[in-house]
């Protein structure tokens, strides 16, 4: 299996980074996952890094030749990222229960399919053009489908930041899933929090790639999405990827980027605990360590 893969977060203006984001892969079998704790709620960056750290953990445990169902493994997994975080908010007596999206991805067997709740977002690129995109699960989605309000309109609503649907709130998440994608060389896969695309064009990012490689036009979209917010610039987060000519033959990474997975052996790239350092006013280094051995004893307690 090979692929071109980037990943990366910023903190923008805001003080603390509430977007957690990682990718895993074994073998034939790759998962992505990004994560955006709602600034409205407490500890926003609580429940992103729970759920991210629920599938990895999932995905280690289960995914040592391929997965069966991914679709099911995806639900059950989000189902389980939800529980957690709500136990943690219980065992804390926490007013509120911290809150945040996600969108998940599993590809395997050169098909690709996913999972989001919430307003972070997958783009699916093909032959320069946007070939499918989610869905946002936010009030002004509900307008434009509506016929309320155009796209347009809808970039610049006083509402846009507001969703209806997520992990850690009172109803549990209603999870929306994606068609099987089969892979074709060029491919190109984006998960983002909106503190990225928001910002930004899709048709631009689409006629983009046509000409630059992830590795060189993401960072550059990173720049221009928090250069564009200005100093109000929020979280922005992304991991993307481009699927390969898949070569038997070939050996393990090469230092471009693109990786080829060996035959055996698990590898995970995730940008979680060393985020809470951008929080030192909030969050003590002690309580930090404390909170992340609650969070893996959450979801060792939620896999029983």
């Amino acid at each position: 299996m090979r692929f071109t893969i980037f990943q990366d977060s910023k903190i923008g203006g805001r003080k603390v980074n509430q977007d957690r984001l990682a990718y895993a892969y074994y073998k034939d079998t790759l998962l992505m996952v990004i994560a955006d704790g709602l600034g409205g709620y407490a500890r926003g960056e609580i429940a992103a890094e729970i759920a991210v750290n629920t599938l990895n953990h999932r995905f280690q445990a289960e995914a040592r030749t391929v997965l069966q169902r991914p679709r099911e493994f995806l639900e059950n997994a989000v189902h389980a990222a939800h529980r957690a975080i709500v136990a943690f908010a219980d065992k804390h007596d926490l007013l509120e229960c911290p809150r945040t999206t996600i969108v998940a991805v599993i590809l395997q067997n050169g098909i690709a399919q996913w999972a989001h709740v919430g307003d972070s977002r997958l783009y699916y690129f093909r032959s320069g053009r946007l070939a499918t995109a989610t869905q946002d699960h936010s009030r002004v989605q509900q307008l434009v489908e509506a016929g309320v309000i155009t796209p347009e309109q809808a970039a610049v609503h006083p509402d846009r930041n507001k969703i209806y649907n997520c992990l850690g709130g009172v109803i549990p998440p209603t999870i929306a899933h994606s068609d099987e994608w089969k892979l074709q060389v060029g491919d190109s896969i984006w998960i983002s929090t909106d503190g990225f695309w928001g910002p930004l064009s899709t048709a631009e990012i689409a006629t983009r790639l046509s000409t630059e490689n992830i590795l060189s036009l993401a960072p550059k979209l990173m720049e221009e999405a928090e250069d564009k917010a200005g100093a109000e610039s929020d979280n922005l987060s992304v991991v993307a990827l481009t699927w390969e000519i898949q070569d038997e033959e070939l050996s393990t990474a090469v230092d471009d980027g693109t990786v080829t997975i060996p035959m055996a052996g698990f590898n995970s790239t995730m940008n979680t605990t060393h985020e809470f350092a951008a929080a030192k006013d909030e969050i003590s280094d002690d309580e930090i360590e404390r909170t992340i051995a609650e969070i893996q004893n959450a979801i060792k307690r939620i896999n029983r």
